[in-house]
């Protein structure tokens, strides 16, 4: 998701074995860098499991949106990436999206809430109130490398 202030944290695991079977798991979660994830690599081959050129690393698929929170952001981006949009038009997309229902009140906060942190533009009166994302604020996220 792009222009949404702190991101969910990265994953990396990595799961071995040396030459004599024991199994070694390493987790890390959180902002990774470069230099994490290489003393990781360099950590796997020193313990012999694996050479530098056996070393392969595949991308954590992103994780679903699992909040409230998350799956508004979601449909933001999905739905209204550059327009104007209303409270009712995002609690409807929301409803669409993810076939369960929301509150008009709790898309309302939400809403609120990311305009109140500069992740949203906000204009109208309360009764007619209309929001679209700060593209002082879009950016894509950063990845593992």
């Amino acid at each position: 998701m792009k222009g949404w202030g702190p991101m969910p944290p990265r994953k990396l695991k990595v799961e071995l074995y040396d030459w004599e079977g024991t199994r070694y798991v390493f987790s890390m979660e959180g902002r990774l860098t470069k230099e994490k994830i290489a003393c990781i690599l360099e950590l796997v081959e020193r313990l012999g499991a694996v050479s530098e050129e056996e070393l392969i690393l595949r991308p954590v698929p992103e994780a679903e949106p699992t909040t409230i929170y998350e799956k508004i952001q979601l449909v933001i981006d999905k739905y209204f990436p550059g327009s104007w949009f209303t409270t009712r038009q995002v609690k409807e997309a929301f409803e669409r999206e993810f076939r369960e229902p929301v509150r008009l009140s709790t898309v309302s906060t939400y809403l609120a809430r990311m305009a109140d942190r500069g992740l949203l533009v906000r204009a109208g009166p309360p009764s007619a109130r209309k929001y679209r994302l700060n593209p002082e604020s879009a950016s894509f996220p950063q990845g593992l490398f």
